[in-house]
């Protein structure tokens, strides 16, 4: 997939990853992005940077994320890629109130499953269309520390397969980001976690990773690659693996 002359749709564009991809998005020559968040100020500054629109949105709501999709191609027609970013970090187990689980799952699945309905079906009448959703190497691994993080990102990679599954013959490209630690507003106070054992990642160069994954269409974009090896460990000796987690458990979290 080309960058340039593409309708790009970015939701969680505030800060973080999602101002990056903006950025990077406009230097490629997009033709239009609109960034979308709860974080009104900033996001119309970056909104202003990349020439683009800003739309509120809380992407738990579905009719929040079809308002999105009205506003960007009234202002630029067709959407050729959708973003699917917006996350958190609210961390909790089993015996976590059913409240903080709905809202990690609704952040991390639901809000992809509301884009795809809003855009695929669209995409392929108009020949063709990208989804790019924001998961983690949690979803690829684990979380030590959280069992709502892991879950949700699991089935968030879950859902994109899904979606390169069904529909990877009709024209719609698929692509799942896994990075580690990224340094942004929500990994900030965790510099020392698991999550940056090889290195926090600026923003910037995760967008540069971005853009080389989605001109191959890969369907796994790995800014860390050692992530690669760390899976291939996983499903090669799942015992081991989990022995090894456990190790890091103890090391890792207080």
């Amino acid at each position: 997939m080309d960058i340039k002359d593409k309708n790009i749709v970015i939701t969680g564009g505030a800060s973080g990853i999602g101002k990056a991809l903006a950025e990077r998005f406009h230097a490629e020559g997009a033709r239009g992005i609109t960034v979308a968040d709860l974080q009104e100020g900033p996001l119309k500054d970056v909104a202003a940077s990349v020439k683009g629109i800003a739309v509120t949105c809380d992407v738990t709501k579905e009719a929040d994320i079809q308002n999105v999709v009205l506003k960007a191609e009234e202002a630029f027609g067709p959407i050729d890629i959708f973003v699917s970013n917006a996350g958190i970090a609210r961390y909790g187990w089993e015996e976590s109130p059913d409240s903080l689980w709905q809202l990690n799952w609704d952040l991390h699945v639901m809000a992809h499953v509301y884009a795809a309905r809003a855009v695929v079906d669209k995409m392929i009448k108009n020949g063709g269309g990208y989804l790019l959703n924001t998961a983690s190497a949690a979803g690829l691994l684990s979380q030590i520390d959280s069992a709502t993080y892991a879950v949700t990102k699991h089935a968030a990679i879950a859902f994109a397969e899904t979606m390169a599954i069904r529909y990877g013959d009709k024209g719609i490209r698929v692509s799942v980001l896994c990075p580690q630690q990224v340094r942004t507003a929500m990994t900030e106070g965790h510099e020392g976690n698991v999550a940056a054992v090889d290195g926090t990642m600026e923003p910037e160069e995760l967008a540069d990773c971005v853009v080389a994954s989605m001109a191959k269409e890969e369907f796994l974009i790995l800014p860390h690659p050692q992530v690669l090896e760390y899976i291939q460990r996983k499903t090669g000796n799942y015992d081991r693996w989990l022995s090894g987690m456990r190790k890091l458990r103890d090391l890792y979290v207080k």
